[in-house]
């Protein structure tokens, strides 16, 4: 592709020439028939933004704050896995390219670089992600490991009691590389059977058990607030919010576990009116432009995280390719809030777009 990319998505093109199928395949597939997946970005397209005219929008302020860490725009990195196998710098890179974007990442668990790493790379506000495994004594030790290298936040992803099923990862024979974050704490060298050994592996190391009555045990052990990422119900939110955790990040796990969950930004709302603004609602899933970014916020997010725009631009371009990502949808963001007559991120409200439900009754 000639010339400099006019869009986020003109990175995944150059991802795919970048990378080997079976790593590319890796980040960019789904679970199953792949229909989550597809949805969390095609459902964005059915929603409307309703602008307002004759608004003074010569100064637009894009900067917000997440726990009261203030970043410069509402555009987060969410916890993906592997980052060596799209560049050789790894999450360092990505590290370096949040800090100079000034916002905040959320180093995965299956990171290819160490929490130490990724954390003496460069100074900026960072969150950990945290799977809860069979050894919980495992989970304690990088929780204090994670506070002890500076992070602000755990990301407890509740949505993986099992690993989902992508095909294209058991047709490539994918095989993990071991976890830099576990080195020293666990060997696992799962059986590799025909498939991929990403199964294996999750099946032998993953604790299904875990519940909500954990999320106590969790509060315990560390003094970081506590985010729950994967809720998608009504129900859960409530739940989440009872048990007095910091944040709930609204996730589907980018189509990547059950397929025929809702695409998240159909069922944003529905969270954000259940918890009733007692805590901070993240969103997460099939943001590839400003105006998506512009959409959750309207419905009621308070920033938005994401993933493979990040590590297509990792893949394609390096640092430089991750801070390019996040420049563009900040820039697409300020001019559709300029369009819309929105000088700030709080000015952004519900009126200032339409979802489906909305525009069929006013069709009839």
């Amino acid at each position: 592709m000639a010339g400099e990319q006019v869009n986020v998505n003109e990175f995944q093109e150059l991802a795919r020439e970048a990378l080997p199928k079976m790593h590319y395949d890796f980040y960019a597939g789904g679970a199953e028939d792949q229909h989550t997946l597809k949805e969390n970005v095609e459902a964005f397209r059915r929603i409307t933004v309703q602008p307002r005219i004759l608004v003074d929008v010569s100064r637009i302020d894009l900067s917000t704050s997440v726990l009261g860490h203030n970043i410069s725009s509402p555009i987060m990195i969410a916890p993906t896995a592997l980052h060596k196998l799209a560049h050789p710098e790894g999450e360092v890179a990505t590290a370096r390219a949040a800090a100079a974007c000034k916002t905040i990442m959320i180093l995965s668990f299956t990171s290819s670089c160490t929490m130490e790493e990724v954390s003496y790379s460069c100074n900026a506000v960072r969150f950990f992600q945290l799977y809860v495994y069979k050894r919980r004594d495992i989970a304690a030790v990088l929780v204090q490991r994670a506070e002890k290298n500076g992070y602000k936040a755990l990301v407890l992803t509740a949505d993986r009691p099992k690993l989902g099923r992508k095909e294209a990862d058991i047709r490539n024979k994918m095989v993990a590389p071991r976890l830099k974050t576990l080195e020293g704490l666990l060997s696992v060298d799962p059986a590799f059977g025909n498939g991929s050994n990403l199964e294996a592996y999750s099946k032998e190391i993953m604790d299904a058990s875990l519940s909500w009555k954990d999320i106590e045990w969790l509060r315990s052990i560390t003094s970081m607030p506590i985010l729950i990422k994967g809720i998608l119900t009504r129900e859960d939110a409530i739940k989440a919010a009872e048990v007095g955790v910091a944040g709930i990040i609204v996730s589907n796990h980018g189509g990547r576990q059950l397929d025929y969950t809702p695409a998240t930004i159909t069922v944003l709302e529905e969270v954000v009116h259940a918890v009733g603004g007692k805590v901070p609602v993240l969103f997460d899933g099939g943001v590839r432009r400003g105006t998506d970014v512009f959409k959750a916020l309207a419905l009621g997010a308070q920033a938005v995280l994401i993933g493979r725009p990040v590590i297509y631009g990792l893949a394609a371009k390096g640092e430089y390719g991750v801070r390019r990502v996040i420049q563009m949808l900040k820039d697409e963001l300020e001019l559709t809030m300029a369009l819309s007559g929105c000088p700030s991120v709080k000015d952004i409200t519900r009126s200032h777009v339409r979802t489906e439900h909305e525009r069929l009754p006013s069709m009839l």
